[in-house]
């Protein structure tokens, strides 16, 4: 580790520290939507990308999650506005489906792009 700014800098920080920084800075600043930045709900969002709906059912198998994780989840990235849930009922059972909505589709390119260009610039 090298000495640098007053604290340790360990090998290759540097390289890391431009690279971050041509894209906006750290984790958590700009592009980097912390509601995105989670297993389960970048899974949800990344599958309703792709696929005009999904049941909660599918869903949960496709993430390998319970019931009460992708609950959470989704509400979580309901409540932002990322995601709508339509509920009904099919041969007397509940029946919840989500979508992908404009904003949650702006949100999910945002990420990515930033996502894209940390790649790009931490493999020069």
């Amino acid at each position: 580790m090298a000495e640098g700014k007053g604290h340790a800098v360990r090998a290759g920080g540097r390289a890391e520290a431009r690279a971050l920084k041509s894209v906006g800075g750290f984790a958590g600043a700009q592009g980097m939507d912390p509601l995105i930045h989670s297993r389960v709900r970048l899974g949800i969002l990344s599958a309703l990308a792709i696929s005009d709906r999904m049941s909660f059912n599918e869903l949960r198998d496709l993430l390998r999650t319970t019931d009460g994780n992708l609950s959470v989840h989704a509400r979580k990235l309901e409540s932002a506005g990322y995601l709508a849930c339509d509920k009904s009922f099919r041969d007397r059972l509940p029946h919840t489906e989500y979508r992908l909505t404009a904003s949650g589709r702006k949100a999910l390119e945002k990420y990515l792009d930033h996502m894209e260009a940390l790649i790009a610039a931490t493999r020069e």
